[in-house]
């Protein structure tokens, strides 16, 4: 399988597969493919994998995508602006994505659940009790919200994130919550009560603009939030 990210704001990802070759992904990442495209959707492992996928982000059902008839082509869009960044998985190279990161990936590779064994963290960090775990052998895509920055931690070295903009960590880091000191700067610091804190060794992939935080943004100006702004341009 060869690929090609293209595009900044809203990129997809261009894969070309020899005949045989498999893509899963969940419904409607697909952009466009060429005919020869044969798509099967699946449970992909049983009713408990499935249960297992809906719980990190994803939904219930995969689609499995083969070139037949010779080589094919399909290409997987974003659903957000961001960035879609390509891992490599083998043993021991193990990857943990936020929710619904998840975009496409060979056959080969697995997605599971993932429990952050840190309760506080999961209840109260922002990132989510529950996360996404990818193991086996193979590429995988994955979406972030805004862009994507990495940084390498060593063993014991820690980097300090505000909530929701962990994107992805080697599986071989942990993560746990720090609550922000001193009354004042909770209240009025404008940051929120807890941090995520990632310790290595391992990898991190921290994003610039997390969707929730996009979310809230626009809130304001919703109309029936009480900012008297109507988006209505009929």
């Amino acid at each position: 399988m060869q690929y090609r990210i293209e595009g900044e704001t809203l990129p997809v990802v261009v894969c070309e597969l020899e005949i045989g070759e498999k893509m899963i992904t969940e419904g409607g990442s697909m952009a466009w493919m060429s005919p020869n495209m044969k798509m099967e959707t699946t449970t992909n492992g049983g009713l408990g994998k499935a249960l297992g996928r809906m719980f990190s982000g994803e939904k219930m059902f995969q689609n499995i995508y083969t070139a037949t008839n010779g080589s094919g082509l399909i290409a997987f869009a974003s659903s957000f602006p961001g960035s879609i960044k390509a891992f490599e998985i083998s043993a021991g190279n193990e990857m943990i994505f936020q929710k619904r990161a998840f975009l496409a990936g060979e056959s080969s590779v697995k997605l599971d659940i993932f429990f952050n064994k840190k309760v506080s963290g999961g209840l109260f960090g922002g990132e989510g009790f529950i996360l996404q775990r990818v193991s086996g052998n193979g590429t995988v895509f994955a979406e972030f919200d805004g862009h994507a920055v990495e940084y390498e931690l060593a063993a014991g070295q820690k980097i300090v994130a505000n909530t929701g903009h962990l994107a992805a960590m080697s599986a071989s880091c942990t993560m746990e919550v720090q609550t922000v000191s001193g009354a004042k700067n909770i209240l009025f610091g404008g940051e929120g009560i807890f941090n995520t804190v990632i310790c290595g060794p391992g990898k991190v992939w921290l994003q610039t603009m997390p969707v929730e935080k996009v979310a809230n943004s626009l809130l304001p100006f919703l109309p029936g939030t009480g900012s008297g702004i109507s988006l209505d341009f009929d």
